[in-house]
């Protein structure tokens, strides 16, 4: 990846255009997460349902904080399992829209464990946190395996080589629930039992 690209994608997230960055998962589909428009453009590019709420990803758990609102309990969480490869449920703030959340008030946060993607993040605002494919296909670990439409549709495609493909675990440690088992998923159950 070139610095030229990087660029451009900062750019143009911060102009709410849509980006493809890698993870430490699997490509994400970035815009930002703070502009209902931006947010209308991921469900469109991804053809995915408005009822199915999409994640944010920020480049720390100090960023999370100003756009969420955990407990005590989820922020020890946050703290010890971010960055990485967990998606971690908790209140959101009003700066983050109805359409992102699809109206829940809880929403997924990411801090990717990922040296380009945090470069991203660190210059931009929060942005959506969701695979780089069309919904219902399968995700993307390499660029040239992006759907025609996904490249299309986005204003850069930041190339971080082939990503591991294993999924985040999706968890709300205020409720104790695992709501999708990936990574770290055995040792995010023995936190949840052994923590107050």
């Amino acid at each position: 990846m070139s610095p030229d690209t990087l660029d451009v994608a900062v750019d143009a997230a911060r102009d709410g255009r849509a980006v493809v960055y890698p993870t430490e998962t699997v490509y994400g589909l970035g815009a930002d997460a703070t502009d209902t428009d931006a947010v209308e453009r991921v469900f469109e590019l991804k053809g995915r349902s408005r009822g199915n709420p999409l994640s944010v990803a920020v480049p720390d758990v100090d960023a999370a904080l100003e756009h969420t609102r955990p407990t005590d309990r989820e922020v020890r969480f946050m703290r010890r399992f971010l960055p990485g490869p967990v998606t971690v449920v908790v209140e959101r703030r009003p700066s983050l829209p109805d359409a992102l959340t699809a109206g829940r008030d809880r929403v997924g946060v990411r801090v990717p464990d990922h040296e380009t993607a945090l470069a991203l993040l660190d210059r931009t605002p929060p942005l959506t946190a969701t695979s780089a494919n069309r919904s219902g296909a399968g995700s993307v670990t390499r660029i040239a395996d992006l759907d025609d439409r996904i490249r299309s549709g986005v204003a850069a495609v930041v190339d971080g080589g082939e990503t591991p493909g294993t999924e985040s675990t999706v968890v709300d440690p205020g409720r104790g629930v695992i709501h999708r088992r990936g990574a770290l998923a055995d040792r995010i159950d023995d936190w949840l039992q052994t923590e107050e």
